[in-house]
């Protein structure tokens, strides 16, 4: 990948999801008598505009993708329906926009973006008997047994941080950092750290600082972790304030690891930082966008060139995500309801999508087999 910046254009599509939801689908109660070829309305809440919205766009693209290439194809047995509604990286709107979507007719809500965002659509699932379907940087509460309705295609936080705090081990990085923003999405990161620090029997972190989401204010805790003198610092924020962070910790003299959750985003994170992004290093939880030799990527890309997006790996976790969905739904059959699909959901434990398998009962610990290191090179090519 010799550049990672594009363009956030999604087309007319994505824009469409911003109007008023018009009728109502057929409800889960009508499900036994709809006829071959039915339509499933899914009902995503996304940061399209605000903190998050360059990753918001590109996953909804990628999910927007598969679903306008499935519904080409011929002799499908039921359509789907993508209804995208901006919450501008905001939980109570992301919440409002749920409540709206399954009053509007939404079979499940897909695709929440953001932890407190995805928190407030799972509780009005779990309020309105619905399924929570593919959120993206969920807390890990979510997946509980007792959140049965919901379902994760991406691994948890925890194991995201325990790929990488495993990784300062193997390096004899004992002397860790933390780096979060000052939301539910920071606090649950420096949990899955601590949590994993512990399981690894490591010395405890040398500091932990707070910032303002996706903001540069961050000198307060550029002074407070160059006190801590950390061989590491693993990161729980947005491409802005990470970006800050790691231009201000470097003039101040720091010269150890960056190290990021996936839900950075490397394209805004390149493009904030550009040359400086030179040894980061981010985990990511899909095979590379770019990697032609994988299927599932391989039919993504094609997907793609039908497009005005450019490959990235937030959208290829958007097709990803509804491609999953509709598989199983294919597997619930054709006069599937909601226990139905539940029940099916809850077998997909060992489920390839292209070279690549998920498990949607995964639990804490259970995916870090799927998680990649990668390090971003000053001319933006991603290394393995």
């Amino acid at each position: 990948m010799n550049r990672i910046r594009r363009q956030w254009l999604l087309g007319a599509a994505v824009g469409a999801g911003l109007d008023a939801l018009g009728a109502g689908s057929a409800s889960w109660a009508q499900a036994a008598k709809a006829p071959v070829g039915r339509k499933v309305v899914l009902g995503q809440s996304v940061p399209l505009t605000g903190a998050a919205s360059e990753i918001g766009l590109a996953f909804a693209g990628g999910a927007k993708l598969y679903v306008d290439a499935f519904n080409a194809r011929k002799n499908n047995p039921f359509s789907l329906e993508l209804r995208q509604l901006d919450d501008g990286y905001d939980a109570a709107r992301a919440g409002a926009n749920a409540k709206k979507l399954l009053a509007d007719g939404a079979d499940l809500l897909f695709g929440f973006v953001g932890t407190a965002s995805a928190d407030a659509g799972a509780a009005v699932a779990k309020q309105d008997d619905a399924l929570f379907f593919a959120p993206f940087a969920a807390a890990d509460t979510l997946r509980d047994p007792a959140h049965g309705n919901v379902f994760h295609v991406r691994p948890s936080m925890a194991d995201e941080a325990f790929k990488m705090v495993r990784h300062c081990a193997t390096l004899n990085q004992n002397r860790i950092a933390v780096l979060a923003e000052d939301d539910a999405m920071g606090r649950a990161g420096l949990a899955a750290v601590n949590q994993a620090i512990t399981e690894l029997k490591l010395p405890p972190l040398v500091g932990s600082a707070f910032v303002p989401v996706n903001s540069d204010k961050v000198d307060a805790a550029v002074a407070a972790l160059s006190k801590a003198q950390p061989q590491a610092i693993i990161q729980v924020s947005l491409f802005n304030a990470t970006a800050a962070f790691i231009r201000k910790m470097r003039k101040a003299g720091y010269v150890g690891s960056f190290m990021n959750f996936s839900v950075v985003g490397i394209d805004p994170l390149f493009t904030a930082l550009g040359k400086e992004i030179n040894g980061v290093v981010v985990s990511q939880v899909v095979p590379s966008p770019r990697s032609s030799a994988t299927p599932i990527v391989k039919e993504y890309l094609a997907a793609i060139d039908n497009s005005d997006q450019s490959p990235t790996y937030e959208s290829l976790e958007g097709f990803i995500a509804a491609k999953t969905l509709a598989e199983a739904l294919r597997r619930a059959g054709k006069g599937f309801d909601k226990a139905g699909l539940q029940k099916t959901m809850a077998s997909m434990t060992d489920y390839d999508v292209g070279g690549f398998r998920i498990n949607l009962r995964a639990g804490v610990r259970d995916s870090v087999r799927a998680i990649d290191l990668v390090t971003i090179t000053a001319d933006g090519k991603v290394i393995r």
